[in-house]
């Protein structure tokens, strides 16, 4: 029989119900480290690439700053066409605006995940962390918080539970959940960062449905508003009158 192979190799599982995807997990490795070299150079890679169909969305927006002088980015979840972006375009094109708009000095994120859907605003969870891997190590410095407007109940569970093992240390540790825009403004000044009319809609439906923060509709058909029938109560005693005569 032929000689067995002593080549090395690897195995990677990963679990398919956590809804992650892999697939920047099972890219070519030598690719990446060829690329990981250069692409932190802006200049060099984003001169001649066009993204104004992603600046049109305005999903990533540089705004004003909170009141600890962190300057605001503003990303809003419905704005972006996941299933039409790629994680890979998605990445060049954050680097591009940080490079460009907020070349130095601390930042922050103000994510708006208001009504978001998995199937067509959200790139992933583990795109998401792999693009901020990627980032130059000083950005991830000047990252110093994430305003994380209007968590879901799932958003809040994975976090809970798979947050400090599936994130960097330091990025678990800068997301701020705001679960009312009222919140927001003990960090923020109002008029520093635009809220689009949906997001305060949502906000007004939260207010007054504050169970649904947790996934829970409370009477969604409003039955308790519905008057109980006289006729049937009335109904109601004279069975109860008929077999008390009967006893």
């Amino acid at each position: 029989m032929g000689s067995s192979s002593n080549d090395d190799f690897s195995v990677l599982v990963l679990a398919s119900d956590l809804g992650v995807d892999a697939r920047p997990f099972l890219s070519n490795h030598d690719a990446e480290i060829e690329d990981q070299d250069h692409w932190h150079d802006c200049s060099q890679d984003f001169s001649d690439e066009d993204f104004s169909d992603l600046d049109i969305l305005q999903f990533f927006r540089r705004q004003g700053s909170d009141k600890s002088g962190n300057r605001i980015i503003r990303i809003v979840g419905k704005y972006f066409p996941a299933p039409v972006v790629s994680g890979e375009r998605l990445k060049r094109y954050i680097y591009h605006k940080i490079c460009t708009e907020l070349p130095e000095g601390p930042f922050c994120i103000v994510y708006m995940h208001s009504t978001v859907q998995k199937e067509d605003n959200s790139p992933g969870a583990t795109i998401l962390r792999w693009i901020y891997e990627e980032l130059p190590s000083e950005i991830k410095d000047r990252l110093q918080v994430i305003y994380f407007i209007h968590p879901g109940l799932r958003s809040r569970l994975v976090f809970a539970t798979l947050g400090r093992f599936f994130l960097s240390g330091g990025l678990y540790w800068k997301i701020k959940y705001i679960s009312r825009l009222q919140y927001l403004w003990d960090d923020i000044k109002k008029g520093e960062v635009e809220i689009p009319e949906f997001v305060q809609n949502h906000d007004n439906v939260l207010e007054h449905r504050p169970l649904t923060d947790y996934g829970i509709e409370p009477d969604p058909l409003h039955l308790t508003e519905v008057p109980t029938s006289g006729y049937s109560l009335g109904r109601y005693e004279e069975r109860l009158t008929s077999r008390e005569f009967m006893s």
